[in-house]
């Protein structure tokens, strides 16, 4: 099986990581950067220091209005999806990224997966929720990371292709949590500070303010173990998959 990966910005960097390390023998497995997010601090430092393989295609595609880009990756992917001949395409969270992919991936009748499928805001202002409302129709198999997640898509009818496979970011924190400890080099400031103190060690932002307000109808539930069995529930749940 040949996988396409597109991703294009910081937060789908970071889930792709336990991806490609998953998929590592086990189907070949290619990587699209659309360069929604394109310098060093946005993108090549984290393929670095994650580990994960240099891209295969990079679209370059750099900042832009919400149609401009998405119109110039759409056009990028069809040459990309001709030319790769992927049996799937695999797109990550809710950038414009994610949904020129699976734009792509569906007129061009290649099977969509969208991992971290199911996440809802419930506040249609936000560009981020039409891109995972949109992505998660268009998709032949949804990857959700909590059982939250699995009850929206059932919610929206979308039950029959939903697989519950956890939230990729845990691999993420146990993979540098171990790598730091291995290093045994001094914490950042702002860990340091948290070990010691009580005072709030992490930054609101906009993107926090707006995961944490919430319906009440949607809590919040923290994990409580680590994500394992992705790829394993992915195949078994795709139509005619196999590894």
């Amino acid at each position: 099986m040949r996988i396409l990966s597109v991703v294009g910005a910081r937060p789908q960097f970071v889930k792709l990581a336990p991806i490609a390390s998953a998929i590592s023998g086990r189907a070949e497995h290619l990587i699209a950067h659309t360069g929604q997010h394109y310098d060093e601090l946005m993108s090549d430092v984290f393929f670095r220091d994650l580990g994960i393989p240099a891209p295969d295609f990079n679209l370059g595609v750099g900042s832009g209005k919400h149609g401009a880009q998405t119109g110039a990756m759409l056009g990028g992917l069809e040459e990309i999806l001709e030319e790769a001949k992927p049996d799937c395409v695999l797109v990550y969270g809710d950038t414009n990224s994610t949904l020129a992919a699976a734009i792509a991936a569906v007129k061009m009748h290649i099977p969509l997966a969208h991992l971290e499928a199911g996440l809802r805001s419930f506040n249609r202002r936000m560009p981020e929720e039409h891109n995972r409302v949109l992505t998660d129709h268009a998709a032949d198999l949804l990857l959700a990371p909590t059982q939250v997640a699995v009850d929206h898509l059932a919610n929206e009818g979308l039950a029959g292709k939903t697989v519950l496979v956890g939230d990729v970011m845990t691999d993420v924190l146990y993979q540098v949590r171990s790598l730091l400890e291995r290093r045994n080099e001094p914490l950042p400031l702002i860990w340091s500070r948290a070990a010691t103190t009580s005072a709030p060690s992490t930054v609101p932002t906009t993107r926090t303010h707006r995961s944490a307000s919430r319906p009440s109808s949607t809590p919040w539930r923290p994990w409580t173990g680590r994500c394992s069995c992705w790829p394993t529930r992915a195949w078994s749940a795709w139509p005619n998959g196999t590894d």
